[in-house]
Formats: C-alpha cells, structure tokens, sequence
C-alpha cells in the first residue's frame, strides 16, 4: 500500500511540530455537558500560574467555548499560526477565532480531520511545557484525529459526573484510550456533591464516588472530585477561571493539578 506523499509530509510537520511541547494531555469525556471545557481552562490557568508555559488547543469544532472561558468571545484572528495570548504563561487557539460568530459548523468528517490536521501543523506553540487538548465529547473523528497525531507521548485525563449514565460512557472513554495507547493520567468527577451557601450541607445532587469506584475498577488513577458550586458558573461567565477564586471547588482543582503534575515529572 502506497503513502500519499503529501499526507507524509504534513505528518512530518506536524510531529516536527509537537516535538517541542514537553507534555500533551487531551482532555475527554463521553458524554457532553460534564464540564471537560470548564476542567480544561482550570487545568491549563493552574499549571501557568505556577511558572509553566502552556497552550490550550480548543479541538471541539462544534462547541469551540474556550474563548468565552476567557472573556475572549467574538476576538477574531488573521493567522492561524499564532496563538492568542491570555498571559505570559498561557495562550489559547481556537476555531471560533476564524469563524462568524454563531455560525454552525456543518462538516463531514473528512473536513473536520482536514482542520484539525491543519490546527495540528499551523499553530506554533513554540517549546512550552504543556499543551492541553480540550476534546469532543466521545470517541468520534476529531477524537481519533487528534490522538493519532500529537505523539505517541501523549496522555488523556478523563471528566465524569457521579450519575450511572455518565461514569457507562467514561469507561468507554478509557477502554477507547488505552485501545490508541494513550496514557491515562486519571479521573475527575465533576459536580461531586453540592455545598448549601446558607446551611453549608452537603447535597449529593448527581450521587458521589461514583468516578472514584470506577477508576478502581479500570485500574486507573482518581484524580479528584470538583463540587457543584455557583461560582464556578459566575467565574466561567465572567472569563474567570475559577481556580483564581478561594473556593473549596479552587482548592480540589490545586490538588488535582498538583497530582497532575506529578505524574507528568515522573514520567518524564
């Protein structure tokens, strides 16, 4: 079987190109509306405000939210090979920067392989230390595209809520990891329980360790739970990350980050 040669050589520039990012995490969940977005920005603002250089790949070309995430919504760029800076630390690329606003994106596979590949071999991140893949929902083309080019060095962090229906596509998230020999760093539940502003008890709203049972069972790391919080929703608005709040849910965030980090080191 022959190789397209124009295929080979985008390959070569891709991989050229992710060869200077010390680590790549893409960040997954089953199924959507469990806050992999949310997770992504507070993963990435976490890791730069303790000195890394990070980039965040906004890689859900139908729900590009990234940018709103930093109050950069309806910011428009010329060049795809340069990303936006958010700080010194951190810069953001994302389809929405190259796209009317509100427009839907209504492409067949192929073309949304096409862009990503593109995303994949423009963008010059430069050598940072950590590039954080925000990823569609379940284990589709993009999902597959992206895994299959950013390096056989790459990891995966996968977001979960604590109901059933959930945690069922999550392990499919993992088992759909490990089958392209990515490297599961671990779990996060998201909305692990839900703290009463007023009486300060603790309502399990969608169960709780449910992530926890199931990381166990697929010999994974848990990594952490992040609780229902409003200023989360408030932060996320705003274009705030809401790990640069004093939170329980900022402190948890801290925590996993710091596990993170750990785990990325040792490999390395």
């Amino acid at each position: 079987m022959q190789t397209n040669p124009a295929l080979a050589e985008r390959k070569q520039r891709i991989d050229s190109n992710m060869s200077k990012i010390k680590h790549k995490i893409v960040v997954m969940s089953g199924k959507g509306g469990v806050g992999k977005t949310t997770m992504s920005v507070n993963l990435a603002y976490g890791l730069s405000l303790r000195g890394y250089k990070v980039g965040i790949l906004d890689a859900d070309l139908h729900g590009p939210n990234i940018p709103i995430m930093f109050g950069k919504e309806g910011v428009k760029l010329s060049r795809i090979s340069e990303p936006l800076e958010i700080t010194e630390n951190l810069h953001i690329s994302s389809l929405s920067f190259f796209v009317p606003d509100n427009s839907p994106v209504v492409w067949k596979g192929p073309q949304k392989i096409t862009a990503i590949m593109e995303m994949l071999e423009g963008i010059k991140w430069g050598e940072i230390d950590y590039l954080i893949v925000d990823l569609p929902p379940g284990t589709g083309d993009e999902t597959l595209g992206i895994a299959q080019n950013i390096g056989t060095d790459s990891k995966a962090v996968i977001v979960t809520t604590p109901q059933k229906v959930s945690l069922l596509d999550s392990t499919r998230s993992i088992n759909f990891a490990k089958l392209i020999n990515l490297n599961v760093l671990g779990v996060i539940e998201n909305m692990s329980g839900f703290i009463c502003p007023d009486c300060q008890k603790e309502v399990n709203i969608f169960k709780k360790g449910g992530a926890e049972k199931m990381a166990q069972e697929k010999k994974t790391d848990f990594l952490g739970s992040i609780p229902l919080d409003g200023n989360i929703v408030e932060s996320s608005d705003n274009g705030l990350p809401f790990i640069s709040n004093d939170s329980l849910a900022s402190r948890r965030m801290n925590d996993i980050i710091a596990k993170v980090i750990e785990k990325t080191e040792k490999e390395n």
